[in-house]
């Protein structure tokens, strides 16, 4: 499932936005956590009510690969039942991958994510963008072959992702100096809608960054992260569209996971709350963003 598939979903749903599913123990509600009587198990219950909530609504979730390893081996089982939930509900899915700081662990990760009788099935993967291509050429097989995405970190959203990320090297910053060799694969893996297998993550905190990609590289998808951070907003975003509302989808987490606790309910109702506040989303996002 080539990332036209994602570009599909959204044009069906007329909705550019993603769920991520990454949360903090504490953002878990209550009563979940006492009807099940351990945190992974409610960590997965919560990820898989709220997916099937939000079916034919949102058109494609993220998942934390850390989130859910951290909560020890009952967490990557719960994991992989997530995984096969959003698949069995349709959505195009994405996850973070593990840590990864070799070519060596490159090849290992892209061999359990996107091998055959993967424990952890996903559309694509989100990798680390500045330790080389050595990284990126370990997945690009899969890519070609296996028709699965993979989306290289250029630029976050953090608050100091400035202070290296926007360095300028030489006429360039660092994270467009990424972005370039990034897109040295796009050729070889483009689908029927000419986006390539390898596409980037790039901050919803920048409106300059985002501007710069998407006239820079017309044809290169851009996952866009961290709509839910305080510097953000649905204006930003908008520039990582292309004129038809193409290329690109942007990723919430806390402001639909965590939006019963933002009403301040006892979290019986987190539903209806993150279903309310999926579609603020959506609306904010195409006041700026007509998807044709």
């Amino acid at each position: 499932m080539a990332v036209d598939s994602l570009q599909e979903k959204i044009r069906k749903t007329k909705n550019p936005s993603m769920v991520e599913l990454a949360m903090p123990m504490a953002d878990l509600p209550p009563h979940i956590l006492e009807e099940e009587g351990s945190i992974p198990a409610a960590y997965g219950r919560f990820c898989r009510e709220l997916l099937t909530e939000l079916k034919g609504a949102v058109p494609t979730v993220r998942v934390s690969f850390s989130c859910f390893a951290l909560l020890g081996p009952e967490g990557l089982a719960q994991l992989t039942g997530t995984l096969k939930t959003a698949a069995s509900l349709g959505y195009y899915v994405i996850l973070d991958a593990p840590e990864i700081l070799s070519p060596m662990l490159a090849k290992a990760t892209a061999e359990a994510v996107f091998g055959e009788g993967s424990l952890y099935p996903c559309d694509g993967l989100v990798i680390p963008g500045y330790l080389g291509t050595d990284i990126i050429k370990a997945f690009l097989p899969y890519c070609a072959e296996g028709k699965k995405d993979i989306f290289v970190v250029v630029r976050t959203a953090n608050k100091s992702a400035s202070e290296l990320q926007d360095l300028l090297f030489g006429s360039r910053m660092v994270h467009t100096a990424a972005a370039d060799y990034v897109n040295r694969y796009g050729a070889e893996t483009a689908g029927k809608f000419g986006y390539p297998r390898v596409g980037v993550m790039a901050a919803a905190s920048s409106a300059d960054s985002l501007r710069t990609l998407r006239t820079k590289y017309p044809k290169l998808f851009l996952l866009v992260d961290g709509l839910d951070y305080p510097s953000s907003n649905a204006r930003n975003c908008s520039y990582a569209f292309d004129k038809f509302g193409h290329g690109a989808v942007v990723c919430c987490g806390a402001a639909i996971t965590c939006a019963w606790k933002q009403a301040e309910s006892d979290g019986r109702d987190f539903l209806t709350h993150a279903s309310a506040a999926a579609e603020r989303m959506k609306k904010k996002l195409t006041r700026y963003v007509t998807i044709l």
